[in-house]
C-alpha cells in the first residue's frame, strides 16, 4: 500500500503552525509490507506517558482481525477529530450503531478535547497517530520516533479526560521495529488496515464504496478519514457501507489486542 504522501497539504500547514506553538517538545503497504522485521533495543517509555493507570503491554505485531468474528469488519477513523467532520462521522455511526476506532493525532486532540470526549463517550475506540502525521517517522531517529508516540499518548489521554488510546498506527504505515515495541510497551497494538478506501484523495462516494466492495476480501479493517480536508464523500459512503455490509451478513467490532 502507498504511503499517503499526496494530497496531505493541509498537514503541512497545521502541523507547520501547530508545532512551533503547540509541541515545542517534538522538535525541528500492501498491509503485509507493514510488519518490518524484529529487532532493535528494548524502547524505553518516559514517566511523563503515564496520565494514569498501570500500563498492560500488548502484542507488538501489527494487528488486522477483528474481535468480531470471521464475517467482522473493523471501521477505522484518521487524522482527526476535526470540528467539522467528526460530528457528522459519529451521527451516522450512531445512526447505524457502529462502533470505530479513531486514530486521532496529538495536535488535534489537543485542539479539539470535547470531540475527544465526544468520541469515548460514544463507546468508541482511541488510537495514537502521532503528533504531526510525519509520514517519513521511520526514517527518523528512535528518539524522535518515541516522541511522537509518546507526547500523542499524553495529548490524547488529556484530551479525553483520562482514556488512554490503545492502539498505534503509524502515518502512512511508517511502522518500525523499535515504534511496535514501543507503543506495544504502552500498551497500545500496533494497528495496520487492509482497505484503504483513498477517501482523502476525494475520489467521490460512488468509488469509495466501490473500493470497500472490491478490497473486503483482503482483510476486515478500513480506513476513512475525518479531517485533513472536505469529508463529504467520507460521511455519504459510510451511510451506504455500513448498512450494506450489515445486511451482507458482517458484524462491526474493534481489531483485536
Amino acid at each position: 500500500m502507498a504511503r499517503h504522501g499526496g494530497g496531505r497539504g493541509w498537514y503541512g500547514k497545521v502541523v507547520g503552525a501547530a508545532l512551533g506553538v503547540t509541541v515545542l517538545a517534538v522538535g525541528a503497504s500492501v498491509w503485509t509490507a507493514q510488519a518490518g522485521v524484529e529487532g532493535g533495543g528494548t524502547p524505553q517509555a518516559s514517566a511523563s506517558a503515564t496520565p494514569g493507570g498501570d500500563v498492560q503491554p500488548v502484542a507488538k505485531t501489527i494487528v488486522h482481525a477483528s474481535d468480531a468474528g470471521a464475517r467482522g469488519v473493523n471501521i477505522t477513523i484518521d487524522d482527526g477529530p476535526d470540528p467539522a467532520w467528526t460530528p457528522q462521522v459519529l451521527d451516522v455511526l450512531r445512526e447505524y450503531g457502529v462502533k470505530a476506532t479513531f486514530c486521532m493525532t496529538g495536535i488535534q486532540a489537543q485542539t479539539h478535547p470535547d470531540l475527544v470526549k465526544d468520541v469515548v463517550a460514544a463507546g468508541h475506540r482511541l488510537c495514537d497517530h502521532s503528533v504531526s502525521h510525519d509520514t517519513g517517522m521511520d526514517k527518523k531517529p528512535e528518539a524522535y520516533q518515541s516522541k511522537e508516540i509518546l507526547d500523542a499518548e499524553r495529548m490524547i489521554t488529556k484530551a479525553s479526560g483520562g482514556v488512554r488510546p490503545m492502539y498505534y498506527r503509524a502515518p502512512g504505515g511508517a511502522f518500525t521495529p523499535y515504534s511496535r515495541e514501543l507503543a506495544a510497551s504502552r500498551g497500545m497494538r500496533p494497528l495496520g488496515w487492509n482497505v484503504d478506501t483513498k477517501d482523502f484523495e476525494r475520489p467521490g462516494a460512488d468509488a469509495i464504496v466501490a473500493t470497500v466492495e472490491r478490497e473486503l476480501p483482503n482483510g476486515p479493517t478500513l480506513l476513512f478519514h475525518d479531517a485533513g480536508g472536505d469529508r463529504s464523500q467520507t460521511v455519504e459512503a459510510l451511510r451506504r457501507v455500513l448498512p450494506s455490509l450489515k445486511a451482507e451478513g458482517y458484524a462491526f467490532g474493534f481489531p483485536v489486542r
